[in-house]
Protein backbone atom coordinates (compact mmCIF):
# COMPACT_ATOMS: atom_id res chain seq x y z
CA UNK A 1 0.00 0.00 0.00
CA UNK A 2 1.44 3.15 -1.39
CA UNK A 3 1.32 6.50 1.20
CA UNK A 4 -0.83 8.39 -1.20
CA UNK A 5 -2.98 5.36 -0.53
CA UNK A 6 -3.07 5.60 3.13
CA UNK A 7 -3.51 9.18 3.18
CA UNK A 8 -6.53 9.02 0.81
CA UNK A 9 -7.67 6.10 3.20
CA UNK A 10 -7.75 8.63 6.50
CA UNK A 11 -9.71 10.61 4.61
CA UNK A 12 -12.39 8.19 3.63
CA UNK A 13 -12.31 8.06 7.36
CA UNK A 14 -12.45 11.51 8.49
CA UNK A 15 -15.82 11.17 6.43
CA UNK A 16 -17.22 8.47 8.06
CA UNK A 17 -16.15 6.09 5.49
CA UNK A 18 -14.87 2.53 5.68
CA UNK A 19 -11.93 2.27 3.06
CA UNK A 20 -11.81 -1.17 3.23
CA UNK A 21 -14.36 -3.59 1.93
CA UNK A 22 -14.88 -7.42 1.69
CA UNK A 23 -17.25 -9.57 0.62
CA UNK A 24 -18.32 -13.17 0.04
CA UNK A 25 -19.78 -12.89 -2.95
CA UNK A 26 -20.74 -16.73 -2.87
CA UNK A 27 -21.61 -19.73 -0.34
CA UNK A 28 -20.51 -22.51 -2.53
CA UNK A 29 -17.06 -24.01 -2.79
CA UNK A 30 -16.38 -27.16 -4.80
CA UNK A 31 -13.21 -27.75 -2.39
CA UNK A 32 -13.23 -29.19 1.40
CA UNK A 33 -10.02 -27.34 2.29
CA UNK A 34 -8.35 -28.11 5.96
CA UNK A 35 -8.31 -25.13 7.83
CA UNK A 36 -10.47 -22.85 5.97
CA UNK A 37 -11.86 -19.99 7.92
CA UNK A 38 -14.59 -19.50 6.00
CA UNK A 39 -16.49 -22.43 6.71
CA UNK A 40 -15.49 -23.08 10.03
CA UNK A 41 -18.49 -22.85 13.12
CA UNK A 42 -17.30 -20.21 14.68
CA UNK A 43 -16.99 -17.58 11.40
CA UNK A 44 -20.46 -16.07 11.31
CA UNK A 45 -20.92 -16.43 15.41
CA UNK A 46 -22.03 -19.77 15.62
CA UNK A 47 -25.50 -19.33 14.55
CA UNK A 48 -25.08 -20.45 11.29
CA UNK A 49 -21.89 -21.39 8.74
CA UNK A 50 -21.61 -19.65 5.22
CA UNK A 51 -22.68 -22.73 3.67
CA UNK A 52 -26.26 -21.68 5.54
CA UNK A 53 -26.69 -18.59 4.36
CA UNK A 54 -28.71 -17.60 1.75
CA UNK A 55 -26.61 -16.09 -1.54
CA UNK A 56 -27.46 -14.53 -4.65
CA UNK A 57 -26.64 -14.71 -8.47
CA UNK A 58 -27.61 -13.07 -12.12
CA UNK A 59 -28.93 -9.29 -11.74
CA UNK A 60 -29.05 -9.92 -7.54
CA UNK A 61 -25.70 -10.25 -7.18
CA UNK A 62 -24.48 -8.04 -9.46
CA UNK A 63 -26.69 -5.23 -7.82
CA UNK A 64 -25.63 -6.55 -4.14
CA UNK A 65 -22.45 -5.89 -4.84
CA UNK A 66 -22.09 -2.63 -6.62
CA UNK A 67 -24.78 -1.50 -3.96
CA UNK A 68 -22.31 -2.20 -0.71
CA UNK A 69 -19.57 -0.56 -2.96
CA UNK A 70 -21.81 2.38 -3.35
CA UNK A 71 -22.76 2.81 -0.03
CA UNK A 72 -19.16 2.06 1.51
CA UNK A 73 -17.40 4.01 -0.76
CA UNK A 74 -14.52 2.03 -0.15
CA UNK A 75 -10.89 2.33 -1.33
CA UNK A 76 -10.22 -1.07 -1.80
CA UNK A 77 -12.60 -4.09 -2.10
CA UNK A 78 -11.85 -8.29 -1.60
CA UNK A 79 -13.90 -10.23 -3.07
CA UNK A 80 -13.81 -13.46 -1.63
CA UNK A 81 -16.18 -16.47 -1.15
CA UNK A 82 -16.51 -19.42 -1.09
CA UNK A 83 -15.32 -19.70 -4.72
CA UNK A 84 -15.94 -15.88 -6.37
CA UNK A 85 -15.29 -17.36 -9.86
CA UNK A 86 -18.49 -19.65 -9.64
CA UNK A 87 -19.97 -16.38 -10.13
CA UNK A 88 -17.09 -15.33 -12.81
CA UNK A 89 -20.37 -14.05 -15.48
CA UNK A 90 -21.46 -11.53 -12.36
CA UNK A 91 -17.82 -10.79 -11.71
CA UNK A 92 -17.52 -9.92 -15.86
CA UNK A 93 -20.07 -7.12 -14.93
CA UNK A 94 -18.96 -5.84 -11.50
CA UNK A 95 -14.91 -5.19 -12.22
CA UNK A 96 -15.30 -3.45 -15.13
CA UNK A 97 -17.83 -0.70 -13.24
CA UNK A 98 -15.17 -1.22 -10.00
CA UNK A 99 -12.46 -0.54 -12.21
CA UNK A 100 -14.45 2.69 -13.93
CA UNK A 101 -14.95 4.31 -10.40
CA UNK A 102 -11.74 4.29 -9.40
CA UNK A 103 -11.85 1.71 -6.92
CA UNK A 104 -8.84 -1.26 -6.49
CA UNK A 105 -10.37 -4.52 -6.45
CA UNK A 106 -8.57 -7.87 -5.59
CA UNK A 107 -10.56 -10.90 -6.56
CA UNK A 108 -9.34 -14.13 -4.13
CA UNK A 109 -9.79 -17.31 -5.99
CA UNK A 110 -8.42 -20.92 -6.26
CA UNK A 111 -7.74 -20.80 -9.48
CA UNK A 112 -9.82 -23.95 -9.70
CA UNK A 113 -11.63 -22.27 -13.08
CA UNK A 114 -10.10 -20.29 -16.04
CA UNK A 115 -9.29 -16.59 -14.61
CA UNK A 116 -10.86 -14.81 -18.01
CA UNK A 117 -8.24 -13.29 -19.63
CA UNK A 118 -10.48 -10.00 -20.21
CA UNK A 119 -9.89 -9.32 -16.68
CA UNK A 120 -6.41 -8.69 -17.22
CA UNK A 121 -7.16 -5.29 -18.88
CA UNK A 122 -8.63 -3.91 -15.77
CA UNK A 123 -6.68 -1.16 -13.98
CA UNK A 124 -6.74 -1.15 -10.12
CA UNK A 125 -7.63 -5.32 -10.89
CA UNK A 126 -5.61 -8.00 -8.40
CA UNK A 127 -6.37 -11.60 -8.80
CA UNK A 128 -4.54 -13.48 -6.00
CA UNK A 129 -4.59 -17.24 -6.45
CA UNK A 130 -4.02 -19.23 -3.21
CA UNK A 131 -1.19 -21.71 -2.52
CA UNK A 132 -1.28 -24.19 -0.11
CA UNK A 133 2.44 -25.34 -0.13
CA UNK A 134 4.57 -27.35 -2.46
CA UNK A 135 2.53 -29.35 -5.06
CA UNK A 136 2.11 -32.35 -3.05
CA UNK A 137 0.62 -30.81 0.03
CA UNK A 138 -1.19 -28.36 -1.81
CA UNK A 139 -3.03 -31.17 -4.11
CA UNK A 140 -3.54 -33.82 -1.17
CA UNK A 141 -5.34 -30.49 0.54
CA UNK A 142 -6.99 -28.21 -2.11
CA UNK A 143 -8.14 -30.81 -4.81
CA UNK A 144 -9.66 -30.87 -7.33
CA UNK A 145 -7.88 -26.93 -7.56
CA UNK A 146 -4.42 -28.94 -8.12
CA UNK A 147 -0.79 -27.54 -9.24
CA UNK A 148 -1.60 -29.02 -13.08
CA UNK A 149 -4.63 -27.15 -13.00
CA UNK A 150 -4.23 -24.01 -11.98
CA UNK A 151 -1.07 -23.70 -13.92
CA UNK A 152 -3.55 -24.73 -16.68
CA UNK A 153 -6.11 -21.52 -15.29
CA UNK A 154 -3.52 -18.83 -14.94
CA UNK A 155 -1.60 -19.79 -18.50
CA UNK A 156 -0.83 -16.25 -19.89
CA UNK A 157 -2.76 -14.36 -17.28
CA UNK A 158 -1.13 -12.01 -14.30
CA UNK A 159 -1.62 -13.09 -11.18
CA UNK A 160 -0.18 -12.48 -7.71
CA UNK A 161 0.25 -15.74 -5.21
CA UNK A 162 -0.65 -15.89 -1.90
CA UNK A 163 0.16 -18.50 0.68
CA UNK A 164 -0.55 -19.40 4.23
CA UNK A 165 2.46 -20.63 6.33
CA UNK A 166 1.39 -23.74 8.26
CA UNK A 167 3.28 -25.79 11.25
CA UNK A 168 3.78 -28.28 8.54
CA UNK A 169 5.70 -26.12 6.52
CA UNK A 170 8.29 -24.52 9.03
CA UNK A 171 8.99 -28.45 9.59
CA UNK A 172 10.90 -28.96 6.61
CA UNK A 173 13.63 -27.54 5.68
CA UNK A 174 14.28 -25.81 2.74
CA UNK A 175 10.59 -25.56 2.25
CA UNK A 176 9.61 -21.63 1.81
CA UNK A 177 12.72 -21.40 -0.43
CA UNK A 178 11.22 -24.31 -2.57
CA UNK A 179 7.93 -22.62 -3.17
CA UNK A 180 9.33 -19.70 -4.18
CA UNK A 181 11.37 -20.69 -6.42
CA UNK A 182 8.86 -22.57 -8.28
CA UNK A 183 6.54 -19.57 -8.30
CA UNK A 184 8.93 -16.71 -8.70
CA UNK A 185 10.07 -18.62 -12.08
CA UNK A 186 6.42 -18.45 -13.80
CA UNK A 187 5.94 -15.26 -15.93
CA UNK A 188 2.01 -15.08 -14.86
CA UNK A 189 3.24 -14.47 -11.03
CA UNK A 190 3.68 -11.00 -10.23
CA UNK A 191 3.64 -10.90 -6.72
CA UNK A 192 3.84 -13.39 -3.87
CA UNK A 193 3.32 -13.18 -0.21
CA UNK A 194 2.96 -14.86 2.59
CA UNK A 195 0.39 -15.02 5.77
CA UNK A 196 0.99 -17.28 9.01
CA UNK A 197 -2.22 -19.66 9.49
CA UNK A 198 -4.00 -17.32 11.98
CA UNK A 199 -6.35 -19.84 14.53
CA UNK A 200 -9.15 -19.39 16.85
CA UNK A 201 -9.22 -19.02 20.54
CA UNK A 202 -8.67 -22.65 22.13
CA UNK A 203 -8.12 -24.12 18.78
CA UNK A 204 -5.76 -26.81 18.94
CA UNK A 205 -4.97 -27.71 15.23
CA UNK A 206 -1.81 -29.14 13.42
CA UNK A 207 -1.71 -26.04 11.24
CA UNK A 208 -1.80 -23.87 14.24
CA UNK A 209 2.10 -22.21 14.61
CA UNK A 210 3.98 -22.09 17.93
CA UNK A 211 5.34 -19.37 19.48
CA UNK A 212 9.27 -20.83 18.24
CA UNK A 213 7.95 -21.08 14.60
CA UNK A 214 6.84 -17.67 14.60
CA UNK A 215 9.97 -15.94 15.72
CA UNK A 216 12.05 -18.04 13.32
CA UNK A 217 10.14 -17.51 10.61
CA UNK A 218 10.32 -13.36 11.34
CA UNK A 219 14.03 -13.84 10.64
CA UNK A 220 13.94 -16.69 7.60
CA UNK A 221 11.42 -14.41 5.59
CA UNK A 222 12.99 -11.41 6.22
CA UNK A 223 16.39 -13.61 4.55
CA UNK A 224 14.01 -15.05 1.86
CA UNK A 225 12.45 -11.55 0.68
CA UNK A 226 15.95 -10.21 -0.06
CA UNK A 227 16.45 -13.52 -2.38
CA UNK A 228 13.28 -13.64 -4.00
CA UNK A 229 12.24 -10.10 -4.89
CA UNK A 230 8.61 -11.43 -6.07
CA UNK A 231 8.19 -11.70 -2.41
CA UNK A 232 5.91 -9.19 -0.97
CA UNK A 233 7.05 -9.21 2.77
CA UNK A 234 9.14 -5.80 3.61
CA UNK A 235 11.35 -6.44 6.69
CA UNK A 236 8.60 -4.81 9.13
CA UNK A 237 5.74 -7.02 8.40
CA UNK A 238 7.60 -10.01 9.17
CA UNK A 239 9.17 -9.11 12.65
CA UNK A 240 5.10 -8.08 12.82
CA UNK A 241 3.98 -12.07 12.21
CA UNK A 242 6.08 -11.72 15.65
CA UNK A 243 4.40 -9.28 17.54
CA UNK A 244 0.71 -9.21 15.97
CA UNK A 245 -1.82 -6.57 17.56
CA UNK A 246 -3.31 -8.07 21.18
CA UNK A 247 -7.05 -7.77 20.20
CA UNK A 248 -9.42 -6.48 17.40
CA UNK A 249 -9.20 -2.57 19.05
CA UNK A 250 -5.19 -2.47 18.57
CA UNK A 251 -5.57 -3.92 15.03
CA UNK A 252 -5.68 -1.42 12.00
CA UNK A 253 -6.83 -3.62 9.51
CA UNK A 254 -9.93 -4.65 11.54
CA UNK A 255 -10.74 -1.05 12.40
CA UNK A 256 -10.52 -0.09 8.73
CA UNK A 257 -12.62 -3.00 6.90
CA UNK A 258 -15.90 -3.91 7.04
CA UNK A 259 -16.62 -7.21 5.77
CA UNK A 260 -20.12 -9.05 4.49
CA UNK A 261 -21.11 -12.84 4.37
CA UNK A 262 -22.92 -14.09 1.16
CA UNK A 263 -26.23 -12.51 2.26
CA UNK A 264 -24.90 -9.32 1.55
CA UNK A 265 -26.30 -7.86 4.59
CA UNK A 266 -24.76 -9.93 7.41
CA UNK A 267 -21.24 -8.56 8.98
CA UNK A 268 -18.45 -10.59 9.70
CA UNK A 269 -17.23 -9.50 12.72
CA UNK A 270 -14.45 -8.59 14.23
CA UNK A 271 -12.47 -9.18 11.49
CA UNK A 272 -12.47 -11.25 7.86
CA UNK A 273 -11.68 -14.55 10.38
CA UNK A 274 -14.62 -14.08 12.15
CA UNK A 275 -15.40 -15.99 15.18
CA UNK A 276 -13.34 -15.30 18.25
CA UNK A 277 -9.72 -14.95 16.61
CA UNK A 278 -6.41 -15.81 18.89
CA UNK A 279 -5.15 -12.26 17.83
CA UNK A 280 -1.96 -12.85 19.75
CA UNK A 281 -1.57 -15.74 17.12
CA UNK A 282 -2.74 -13.42 14.19
CA UNK A 283 -0.78 -14.09 10.61
CA UNK A 284 -2.94 -11.75 8.64
CA UNK A 285 -0.60 -9.99 6.20
CA UNK A 286 -2.71 -7.13 5.83
CA UNK A 287 -2.92 -6.40 9.63
CA UNK A 288 0.76 -7.24 9.92
CA UNK A 289 1.43 -4.92 7.03
CA UNK A 290 -0.90 -2.25 8.51
CA UNK A 291 0.50 -2.29 12.21
CA UNK A 292 4.06 -1.98 10.51
CA UNK A 293 2.79 1.42 8.87
CA UNK A 294 1.14 2.89 12.11
CA UNK A 295 4.54 2.68 13.52
CA UNK A 296 6.30 4.94 10.84
CA UNK A 297 7.00 8.62 11.24
CA UNK A 298 5.63 11.29 9.21
CA UNK A 299 7.26 14.09 10.33
CA UNK A 300 9.05 14.53 14.20
CA UNK A 301 7.33 12.64 15.97
CA UNK A 302 4.22 11.60 14.64
CA UNK A 303 3.32 8.48 13.01
CA UNK A 304 0.71 7.27 10.82
CA UNK A 305 -0.99 5.65 13.84
CA UNK A 306 -1.72 9.16 15.36
CA UNK A 307 -3.29 9.84 12.08
CA UNK A 308 -5.22 6.88 12.16
CA UNK A 309 -6.36 7.59 15.62
CA UNK A 310 -7.69 10.69 14.64
CA UNK A 311 -9.45 9.82 11.51
CA UNK A 312 -11.20 6.85 13.49
CA UNK A 313 -12.17 9.03 16.15
CA UNK A 314 -13.75 12.04 13.97
CA UNK A 315 -15.20 9.05 11.54
CA UNK A 316 -16.96 8.16 14.96
CA UNK A 317 -18.54 11.80 15.22
CA UNK A 318 -19.32 11.99 11.46
CA UNK A 319 -21.73 8.75 12.45
CA UNK A 320 -23.04 10.18 14.85
CA UNK A 321 -24.11 13.27 13.78
CA UNK A 322 -24.94 12.44 10.57
CA UNK A 323 -26.79 8.89 11.42
CA UNK A 324 -27.19 8.53 7.47
CA UNK A 325 -23.86 7.59 7.57
CA UNK A 326 -22.90 3.70 7.40
CA UNK A 327 -21.90 3.30 11.02
CA UNK A 328 -18.97 1.25 11.88
CA UNK A 329 -19.17 -0.69 15.60
CA UNK A 330 -15.55 -0.46 15.38
CA UNK A 331 -15.50 2.89 15.82
CA UNK A 332 -17.62 3.23 19.18
CA UNK A 333 -14.58 3.09 21.07
CA UNK A 334 -11.30 4.83 20.61
CA UNK A 335 -8.54 3.15 18.78
CA UNK A 336 -5.86 2.61 22.12
CA UNK A 337 -2.40 3.76 21.44
CA UNK A 338 -0.33 0.22 20.50
CA UNK A 339 2.73 -0.36 20.88
CA UNK A 340 4.03 -0.68 17.51
CA UNK A 341 7.36 -2.02 16.40
CA UNK A 342 9.92 0.60 15.68
CA UNK A 343 11.30 0.47 11.95
CA UNK A 344 14.84 1.33 11.13
CA UNK A 345 14.73 4.41 8.24
CA UNK A 346 16.29 2.61 6.34
CA UNK A 347 13.44 0.24 5.81
CA UNK A 348 10.88 2.93 5.14
CA UNK A 349 11.16 2.36 1.34
CA UNK A 350 9.46 -0.48 1.24
CA UNK A 351 5.72 -0.54 0.42
CA UNK A 352 3.49 -3.05 0.62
Amino acid sequence: MRPADLLYSWGKVLRGKIPLLSIEITRECPLRCPGCYAYGESHLGGSATLRDVSDFRGDELVDGILGLVERHDPVHVSLVGGEPLIRHRELSRVLPVLSARGTHVMVVTSAVIPIPSEWMTLPRLTVAVSIDGLAPDHDARRRPATYDRILKNIAGRRINVHSTIIRQHVQQPGYLEQFLAFWSALPEVNRIWFSLYSPQRGETSPERLLPKDRLQLADSLSSLSRRYPKLMLPEGVARAFASPPRNPSECLFAKLSVNYTADLKSQVEPCVFGGDPDCGQCGCSISAGLHWIGGLTVAGPLKIHHLARASVSAGALINRVFPHQTRSSRWERPLPRPDFIQIEPANRHNHL
